[in-house]
């Protein structure tokens, strides 16, 4: 079994009038969200399932996964502002094998924390980290720490 965790890639800040959810991506962000896709996508990896927050960022981020994974997004309201036990919870309740979650902080730093072993610090924008276990069963990964992982970053 598979969970990656993307942190949505640099939003922009520029302009006051537009609510949280509603920030884009910066130039930046607009750079990172592709490239980090396409380094994914280098590993091999394909989720079952894609699902964003609902938040433009995120949305954005999520999008740029997905044509570089062929997966689909499904959005969730319910993602922007998880925390990292509703990110989980999220994620298992797909009942896929293998699972990408975009979203935000600090829900995704904790949860990236956790499963890490505190291997993880902080979960920058656009960071990618991945996790793996050798069942198929989300009750027997949330109980058990993965076999394996890895961690990338922008920059």
């Amino acid at each position: 079994m598979r969970l990656v965790l993307v942190r949505h890639a640099k939003s922009d800040w520029g302009d006051a009038a537009l609510s949280d959810h509603d920030r884009p991506l910066n130039d930046r962000g607009m750079r990172d969200a592709p490239a980090m896709a396409d380094r994914l996508a280098r590993t091999g990896f394909r989720p079952d399932v894609i699902i964003a927050s609902t938040a433009l960022r995120a949305r954005t981020t999520a999008e740029a996964f997905a044509a570089a994974l062929g997966t689909a997004v499904s959005l969730d309201h319910e993602l922007y502002g998880a925390t990292a036990a509703m990110l989980w919870a999220k994620a298992e309740a797909t009942g896929a094998r293998s699972v990408l979650v975009v979203a935000h902080d600090p829900g995704m730093t904790v949860l990236a924390e956790r499963l890490s072993g505190d291997g993880i610090g902080h979960m920058p924008t656009c960071a990618v980290a991945a996790f793996a276990w050798d069942d198929d069963d989300w009750d027997v990964a949330g109980a058990s720490a993965p076999a394996s992982w890895t961690f990338d970053s922008p920059r």
